[in-house]
């Protein structure tokens, strides 16, 4: 049994599958011998990812769905909105596994084992990785899996929040969405439990996915959940006749904890690696600008080694300041995100949400926010 490869990928979700799937379309780097391991095959419709984007992706073949309108509501601010140039894309999870598998079953090179990974070391110039009941060894590892030791939930330094959703994707017997118009964000429903709001991405006349998501501490009851999905859909989209097709449930850490690069020869992609923004949760195209650096170095440089840029750092301090701000109760989520979209255009906001904004951007967004809140936030986060 081969044990040794160059490239070993540990968890098999977006992270570690898309990081393949660059791997395999690039010539110079498609004849490595390359392990994935994941506890189980990934054969559900398990994740649904939005993003947005200018241009054609690596995955524009599957996108299940995309809009060049969004719409926020909050009882602050509510506008809809036209992306200009930007469009906001679905992929399911399912069109995206099923893809980068088949695309995998034409190189003899990969291989594919489903087992749980129990720890990763660096060795002799070797990253091994130790299963349940294998050990293997590779010239590098890239992984996705965060264990559960990595985030210091009490730290008094840095902050913790969880994004927690439920979508449910319903069907209705008559047109009742506009399949044109995603709502980005309705903060309409009940604060009570923290930042919460309702997310509604139609995909036809008659069918949607509605998502109940909140940022908050603490998880809720599944019941709490399914109690907040119905009452929206029946009170505000008015809506009785419905039949759920699909449900989901996601957790994604909201925090300024570092997560580091990499250590030895193991390197960190997806959550692990930092690639979920800390002030929104979102992951996708973070993931993406991730890989492709990978890969650039691998080609350039024979390494797959990146640095924590000044642009990073720029962004987790900017995340770190929010995540105070909604951690310590200083102000409501639902009246930050309603000043900001109300005060910027749609391309700075989604600019700065990207960690793409410039210097003139950031200050635009920075004002939108009360001073008298943000200032003392920020000067805590810069002598810490």
């Amino acid at each position: 049994m081969n044990n040794h490869y160059d490239y070993i990928i540990t968890g098999a979700g977006c992270a570690g599958l898309s990081l393949l799937q660059r791997i395999l379309l690039e010539p110079t780097l498609s004849s490595k011998n390359i392990l994935v391991i994941d506890e189980k095959p990934k054969i559900t419709n398990d994740r649904t990812w939005c993003f947005w984007e200018k241009e054609n992706g690596l995955f524009e073949d599957i996108i299940h769905h995309s809009y060049n309108e969004i719409a926020f509501a909050s009882n602050h601010f509510s506008k809809r909105i036209l992306l200009d140039n930007y469009r906001y894309k679905m992929i399911q999870g399912i069109d995206f596994y099923n893809t980068v598998m088949h695309h995998a079953k034409g190189f003899a090179n990969v291989e594919f084992k489903y087992e749980k990974v129990k720890k990763l070391t660096t060795e002799n110039e070797l990253a091994i990785v130790e299963t349940e009941s294998n050990t293997y060894k590779a010239n590098y590892i890239f992984n996705s899996i965060l264990f559960p030791d990595t985030i210091n939930t009490n730290s008094k330094k840095n902050y913790y929040l969880l994004q927690h959703f439920k979508g449910w994707v319903i069907e209705t017997p008559n047109a009742q969405f506009n399949p044109s118009i995603a709502t980005l964000m309705d903060f309409t429903v009940s604060q009570k439990e923290g930042t919460t709001f309702m997310y509604t991405m139609p995909t036809s006349a008659t069918t949607a996915l509605v998502e109940y998501t909140l940022f908050t501490k603490n998880l809720l009851q599944q019941s709490d959940y399914e109690n907040a999905l119905k009452e929206y859909i029946e009170e505000d989209l008015k809506i009785s006749n419905y039949a759920i097709q699909h449900e989901e449930f996601g957790i994604i850490p909201m925090t300024n904890h570092y997560f580091p690069l990499q250590d030895g020869r193991i390197i960190y992609i997806g959550i692990a690696g930092g690639q979920a923004k800390g002030s929104s949760g979102y992951a996708f195209q973070f993931i993406q600008k991730r890989t492709k650096k990978i890969i650039a170095n691998l080609i350039s440089k024979n390494h797959p080694f990146c640095n924590q840029s000044f642009n990073d750092k720029k962004f987790r301090f900017f995340d770190s300041v929010l995540l105070q701000v909604l951690h310590d109760k200083k102000m409501n989520g639902d009246e930050i995100f309603a000043n900001i979209f109300k005060k910027n255009a749609i391309k700075t906001v989604l600019r700065f949400l990207d960690n793409e904004s410039s210097l003139i951007e950031d200050l635009k967004i920075m004002s939108s926010v009360p001073m008298k809140i943000f200032l003392p936030a920020a000067l805590k986060q810069l002598f810490k």
